[in-house]
């Protein structure tokens, strides 16, 4: 059985939860999911993709070590399994 209702959560974030008497007394496997309802920001039909400009990405590498580390393997031309290899070499 799903019951779904849609509830006011308020400032001390408490909500007490009543059943149906149709559910049986007894143990129960109880699934609980918030979904917020918040207001989404619109973007233009079509563009399902995040994009950067070229300064943003270069300052997001900048600030982030492990960015950093992950944009030195976009800038090669080995393969996945050369690169595989390199990483293990560090490790014998």
């Amino acid at each position: 059985m799903t019951i779904t209702q849609t509830v006011e959560v308020p400032a001390n974030r408490r909500i007490t939860l009543e059943l149906p008497r149709e559910i049986p007394e007894g143990k129960a496997q109880v699934e609980f999911r918030v979904i917020p309802f918040v207001k989404k920001e619109e973007k233009p039909a079509g563009n399902d993709k995040i994009r950067f400009t070229r300064k943003e990405l270069d300052e997001m590498v900048k600030n982030s070590p492990t960015l950093h580390k992950l944009a030195g393997i976009l800038h090669t031309d080995m393969t996945l399994d050369e690169i595989r290899m390199a990483r293990l070499a560090k490790h014998l």
